[in-house]
């Protein structure tokens, strides 16, 4: 028994000896190149234009980042969003996955055990080759035999599974992070493109109204003998020509309203949005430095993390050059009859260790080495390239910011100057020194520069949702699991 508790003392020491040996690279967070600053950083030299680069001190991004732009609807429907969004849903099932395959990795550290009880009756031939005269040939067997293995983490294999089962799981939080923000930001921007087809609509309202006022106007002066059918007919087809594109805005919009009900998990058929005009002021938050980024983005955050689990993998091929050393025991109790069946002479226990080691593979092990170590700079580069792409949509939305503003305010002048005309055509008309086709052209090119204006709008707040989602949303990769 001695002999045998030096033994059990002597691998325990040479397990705990070994078992610092972690074979493979450790790994080192990829480099990226990272501009000091953003391109577009000064704010416009224009004109009445009121974009700016926002300081530190104004609102920053926050977990529910669509509150900046203090819209209860928007603020309502977002919430529905963690609660109803199947794909956000699916995505979050993913990263549970995930997370349990670290625990079936971490079982790999400690031995299985397993045990059952046999209970048999069995009856020898008696005219078999080994027959002894008189021996018994029937015979009872109750035993009870309890089984241990284990395979000592000696090369850290289990250690790099587990590293790699962990930065996997971390991958997956980041794409369930990079989910909701795309569902999210989609949802805002279709709001927003919503409430812009509001805004067009509302203009329009107006204007068939104005055009109506101006048909009946002309009808009067018909009667009157100082305005010609022609003059009623122009006014008629300007009127039923707006009438039409009023009509037409419900298109866009109902498919709007009906990919919001999907972003929300309800049917399309059971939800609606009363109208409402996109007025709101645009609000303003800082883009901060480009490096950042690194650490806002999901997206980023996920590749990162894939590339940790490509190193991982890299000492798993490599633990396979070493010898598989498995430890093993059994023992229990085994008697012919069941008053003895618990007893100490009923006792029975092995133990035993065994190693193996390929010798000859044909160079499988080198190989796959070699396809571990390509795939990790397979992600390093998808890494690298994603950091570049996301540099570029920052730099997309703020440079999309910055114009939108000088177009905003060189297109409000030209509304200004489109009305004074309309102002100027109608008093002549009224005055008998214009025909109706000098105010027909003012009224067509106040709408049409009605309606641009409009749609700057609706593209500012689209470029501001856009950069939030490039900025991360108000996400850091503090907010990753630890495992």
């Amino acid at each position: 028994m001695n002999t045998l508790r030096l033994q059990i003392v002597s691998a325990t020491a040479v397990c705990a000896l070994v078992a610092g040996c972690t074979v493979g690279p450790n790994y080192k967070r990829p480099t990226a190149p990272a501009p000091p600053a953003f391109k577009e950083t000064e704010p416009p030299a224009i004109p009445n234009g009121s974009w700016k680069q926002a300081q530190p001190s104004d609102q920053a991004l926050r977990g529910k980042w669509w509150e900046i732009y203090n819209d209860s609807q928007l603020n309502g429907l977002e919430e529905k969003v963690a609660i109803s969004n199947q794909t956000l849903k699916a995505a979050t099932e993913q990263y549970f996955s995930a997370r349990a395959a670290v625990q079936v990795a971490r079982a790999a550290y400690y031995p299985t055990l397993s045990a059952g009880p046999s209970i048999s009756r069995s009856r020898l031939s008696l005219n078999r080759p080994t027959t002894v005269p008189g021996a018994v040939s029937q015979y009872n067997d109750f035993s009870v035999v309890g089984q241990a293995s284990w395979e000592p983490d000696f090369w850290g294999l289990v250690r790099r599974t587990v590293e790699a089962s962990r930065a996997n799981a971390q991958a997956t939080a980041a794409d369930l992070a990079n989910v909701e923000l795309s569902v999210r930001s989609e949802l805002a921007l279709d709001y927003f493109e919503l409430r812009g087809l509001d805004l067009q609509k509302q203009l329009l309202d107006n204007t068939v109204i104005s055009f109506q006022s101006y048909l009946d106007l002309t009808k009067t002066r018909l009667q009157g003998g100082v305005a010609t059918d022609s003059d009623v007919a122009l006014a008629e087809t300007q009127l039923e020509s707006t009438r039409a594109q009023d009509i037409d805005v419900g298109v866009a919009r109902a498919q709007f309203e009906h990919a919001i009900a999907v972003l929300i998990g309800q049917p399309a058929s059971t939800f609606s949005l009363a109208q409402a005009p996109l007025n709101m002021p645009l609000p303003q938050f800082p883009a901060g430095v480009p490096s950042e980024l690194l650490e806002r983005r999901p997206d980023i955050a996920g590749m990162e993390r894939r590339a940790d689990a490509a190193n991982a993998q890299i000492g798993i091929a490599i633990s396979a050059y070493y010898p598989n050393i498995t430890l093993s025991g059994s023992g229990g109790f085994e008697s012919k009859n069941p008053g003895t069946w618990i007893q100490g002479p009923s006792a029975l226990w092995s133990l035993g260790a065994s190693a193996s080691e390929y010798l000859f593979d044909a160079g499988r092990r080198h190989n796959l080495t070699e396809e571990a170590r390509d795939n990790y700079e397979v992600t390093v580069a998808n890494y690298r390239q994603n950091v570049l792409t996301a540099f570029q949509e920052v730099e997309d939305n703020l440079a999309a910011l910055r114009i939108l503003d000088q177009e905003s305010a060189t297109q409000a002048a030209a509304v200004a100057a489109a009305e004074r005309s309309l102002t100027i055509s109608t008093r002549r008309y009224k005055q008998g020194l214009d025909d109706y086709l000098v105010v027909l052209t003012a009224q067509t090119a106040l709408l049409t520069n009605q309606r641009t204006q409009a749609d700057i709008t609706t593209r500012q707040f689209a470029a501001n949702v856009q950069l939030i989602k490039a900025l991360g949303g108000g996400w850091d990769t503090t907010q990753l699991p630890k495992m």
